[in-house]
């Protein structure tokens, strides 16, 4: 499709999510935890009429990617964000190691 958008990614703290708006409308969104140096991603979620144009990729993608730049970990309890990271090995380094009790 010629023009199709890229999200554009923000973070909303007062909501503790990231969203992806495609055209000024919301597209999608990536909940999240915080703890010191930790980023916790627990839901994903992509709005039916977006569905299969890369935002959930796009999300996940900046969350990692902001995550290596301020030095944190990422926690992927969400599904769809835990397969993107093994999808993309490249930011395995960035999970946290589960502590043992």
């Amino acid at each position: 499709m010629a023009g199709e958008q890229q999200p554009e990614i923000s973070d909303n703290p007062a909501e503790s999510r990231y969203e992806a708006r495609i055209g000024g409308s919301l597209a999608g969104i990536a909940q999240y935890l915080r703890a010191p140096g930790v980023i916790a991603v627990t839901h994903t979620e992509v709005e039916p009429e977006y569905e299969g144009r890369g935002v959930g990729g796009a999300l996940s993608h900046h969350i990692l990617e902001t995550a290596q730049e301020a030095g944190e970990k990422v926690a992927p309890i969400c599904p769809f964000f835990a397969n993107y990271i093994r999808k993309h090995p490249d930011y395995q380094p960035l999970v946290i190691e589960k502590q043992n009790g």
